[in-house]
């Protein structure tokens, strides 16, 4: 064994230096002992993994017994990592890791690429004669963006990864497994640190885990209670999961509470944040916000000049975006979804324009009717014959986009919202505008003259489509610029925008709801109500809600006794700028410009 452990460890070892967590020479190793026993297949090598002591494996420099089976009540998850011939080939297939910061930054997310291509895959000894990364992908149900969590030192437990392989997580969005596998790597990551197994928590853990969140001051990344709710979400759904296929009961208990009807009732978990968004929701009313933009994304000082060494590099792609955000009213993921195509064209007579958000990314899978300002549309029209134009055209030059895997060409755009398109394969392929999630728009592409160029709107510097998920720099490094500059508490992220959409049409409809009814007795205006409904439906319709209790208690609940007669009162003579400045001066969750009535 030691002769051939001199042999291998001459073989080159192909992989990234991130992320391994065995010599190459070591998982060589296992699989020439169990083929010198007679294994002749992955599932062999596998078998004789689960058999072998620790005392063995230590002697190949497997230091832990982390190849023991363990049987997973399901046949599409390929995470078994008892398997140590697929223990190679799925290091092969990593694409992507993303690190849970903070000081329970342990455990690791991954992201599986069944399409990644290696040149020397099939050309290996080793490897020939098994199955390509694509084919075993396929044997298994393994999707592309698939997580996978794995500790820092290679430890992995084989239920939690076979949960996102299982049918409910397939079926799922991207950010909702996005969203599931980093709460469930911070939860697997504080157990470690209260040294406790995964099947062995209970609701005191969880009690444990909701104070270490959001309250306790050894945490230095603490977090509001909406996101603690959402971590309790994807933590009970995985013990839910689990439960029946592993004995294990889930340690997120359950209450009733009186549901939204009288004499109904709903669950709601018992370490459930006592307000999960009321205290936490800020708004920017328009002189709040032109401020944030100016000084966060534009480049310029507090005089409104542009800062000395200011670069911009993205400054026109970065404030397009945000102003769709704020002009639309749309979730981050849904506005970073939409394709060139579905813009409305541009007219001059129009200060509107009525779109269509797909149901494939639209939150919940239901497609609605979105409304753009035209000077959004400006903005995005600006971007694309400037920065996105150098960017597609960089690509071009690089061969970028030939060398793109299941690239799909567009030909064609039919009357009904439906695509004809061609893979790369040369066939025909035709789909609704519909039934194209995020990540099937990112492969859409048309040919032009100078070459092929994408059909999504938001690229990055490289050319290539931009992840939703990206955005999220976008604010940080905006929120760095406004602290640089003396503007302290003046912070905004995404949804934030969402939220002030809300706000300023919230106000508009008030206004025009009160002139409506303002000459209608009680009893009328209680049937003007109940025929056409009041402000909070409009605001309901303009943001996409199923339930119109979501806006009221979620999105402006501070506001659901505004004083009419102040709106009525500052009506006459003002911009809606300064309507809603007069209206919220002085409101804690209201962010307005910090400079406003200062001397220029």
């Amino acid at each position: 064994m030691s002769d051939l452990r001199l042999f291998l460890e001459a073989v080159p070892d192909p992989r990234s230096r991130r992320g391994r967590w065995y010599s190459l020479t070591s998982i060589l190793l296992v699989c020439a002992a169990a083929a010198v026993s007679g294994a002749r297949t992955i599932d062999e090598l596998a078998e004789w993994g689960a058999r072998a002591d620790a005392g063995l494996l230590a002697t190949l420099g497997v230091r832990r017994h982390l190849l023991r089976r363990r049987s997973l009540a399901t046949s599409n998850c390929c995470w078994d990592f008892s398997d140590c011939g697929w223990l190679y080939v799925y290091s092969l297939m990593i694409d992507e890791l993303e690190v849970e910061a903070g000081p329970l930054a342990r455990w690791q997310v991954h992201w599986c690429d069944p399409r990644r291509e290696l040149s020397w895959y099939a050309a290996d000894p080793l490897l020939a004669g098994l199955p390509t990364l694509a084919e075993w992908a396929h044997a298994h149900g393994t999707q592309s963006g698939q997580p996978v969590l794995l500790r820092a030192d290679g430890w992995s437990v084989p239920e939690v990864n076979g949960f996102f392989a299982s049918a409910r997580m397939r079926n799922a969005s991207a950010g909702t497994r996005r969203k599931y596998a980093f709460a469930v790597a911070v939860w697997l990551g504080f157990l470690d640190a209260a040294g406790r197994a995964w099947h062995d928590a209970d609701e005191e853990d969880v009690a444990g885990f909701k104070f270490w969140r959001m309250t306790d001051e050894a945490n230095v990344r603490r977090v509001a209670g909406g996101t603690v709710l959402d971590d309790l979400v994807a933590i009970s759904a995985f013990y839910r999961w689990a439960g029946s296929r592993f004995g294990v009961s889930d340690p997120v208990a359950r209450r009733q509470v009186p549901g939204p009807d009288p004499g109904t009732s709903t669950e709601s978990f018992e370490a459930g944040p006592h307000i999960v968004r009321g205290k936490d929701v800020k708004w920017l009313d328009p002189a709040g916000y032109a401020r944030w933009v100016d000084v966060g994304l534009r480049g310029l000082d507090l005089r409104g000049q542009e800062i000395d060494g200011w670069r911009g590099r993205n400054s026109q792609r970065d404030c397009a975006f945000v102003d769709g955000l704020y002009g639309t009213g749309l979730r981050l993921s849904e506005w970073a979804s939409v394709l060139r195509l579905e813009l409305p064209a541009d007219d001059e007579t129009r200060t509107y324009y009525t779109c269509r958000l797909s149901a494939a990314c639209a939150k919940g899978g239901r497609g609605r009717r979105f409304w753009m300002p035209r000077s959004v549309l400006a903005d995005v029209l600006a971007y694309e014959e400037g920065e996105r134009a150098a960017a597609v055209r960089r690509a071009q030059r690089a061969c970028r986009y030939e060398r793109l895997p299941r690239l799909l060409l567009v030909e064609r755009r039919t009357r009904n919202r439906r695509l004809e398109m061609r893979d790369t394969d040369g066939r025909q392929v035709a789909a609704s505008l519909d039934s194209l999630d995020p990540g099937a728009r990112k492969r859409l592409f048309r040919r032009t003259a100078a070459g092929l160029e994408p059909l999504a709107i938001w690229l990055n510097e490289d050319g290539l489509p931009r992840e939703a998920h990206g955005w999220q720099h976008t604010f940080d490094t905006g929120n760095e610029r406004v602290a640089r500059a003396g503007l302290t508490s003046f912070e905004a992220n995404a949804h934030m925008m969402r939220h002030s959409f809300a706000l300023r049409w919230y106000s508009v409809g008030r206004l025009l709801y009160e002139r409506q009814v303002a000459h209608l007795n009680a009893e009328e205006v209680r049937d003007f109500r109940a025929r056409f409904g009041d402000t909070w439906y409009l605001v309901k319709t303009l943001l996409g809600h199923a339930d119109v209790t979501t806006t009221m208690d979620t999105y402006l609940e501070p506001f659901r006794d505004l004083d009419v007669s102040l709106l009525i009162e500052h009506a006459h003579g003002f911009a809606l700028s300064a309507l809603m400045a007069s209206m919220f001066a002085g409101h804690p969750q209201v962010l307005s410009d910090p400079l406003a009535g200062q001397p220029s």
